[in-house]
């Protein structure tokens, strides 16, 4: 495996680790993303203990792509993954439980494809916990109604299941800069 020598792997796992677990501490959905550049002469023994980690680590989205090497001060290709070896890994973390894998010799971390498939995935959690939401409130109000002596219909959130997660989506926060957070290119 070859690593940036300012981040260990422990401490990368880490911080995928914390993020997810502090953006869901105050009852956000964190989503959580990581990249693997292949053919610098990993196995697939080595890619698929990562791919382990990173489930434990409880990361939602993976995407896998061939490294090339971009001047001479870097270090070589040593292999070129096939189609084939990209597909096994993307059908290994699809089975292992990622909620998205991208791999294929030109997938980048910014692949504008699971960009796009993020965005509907996040929309469909709100739409599911909108409708769960209000299933819930239609249980508590029916069984608060009947107490009452009055019908259930008289007093429930009339808004669908898709117009309440859109004002989810709205109310969502939006990333911020944090230029403590920011690493400067060497």
């Amino acid at each position: 495996m070859v690593r940036d020598r300012r981040a260990s792997y422990a401490q990368s796992l880490a911080v995928l680790r914390t993020a997810k677990d502090f953006g869901n501490c105050d009852g956000r959905r964190v989503y959580t993303k990581t990249s693997i550049m292949l053919g610098l002469g990993e196995t697939a023994e080595e890619v698929l203990r990562t791919m382990r980690d990173l489930r434990e680590a409880d990361v939602d989205v993976l995407t896998f792509g061939q490294y090339l090497r971009p001047t001479e001060r870097h270090l070589a290709v040593v292999e070129y993954v096939t189609p084939e070896q990209f597909d096994y890994f993307r059908r290994e973390g699809e089975a292992m439980g990622f909620r998205y894998v991208a791999s294929g010799p030109l997938v980048r971390s910014s692949y504008k494809a699971g960009e796009l498939f993020l965005a509907a995935m996040m929309d469909e959690d709100d739409e599911r916990d909108a409708e769960q939401q209000q299933q819930q409130q239609q249980r508590g109000g029916e069984v608060e109604e009947r107490a009452l002596g009055r019908r259930s219909s008289d007093n429930l959130d009339n808004r669908t299941p898709a117009a309440a997660a859109a004002e989810a989506r709205e109310q969502r926060p939006q990333p911020q800069w944090n230029p403590e957070l920011s690493v400067k290119a060497q």
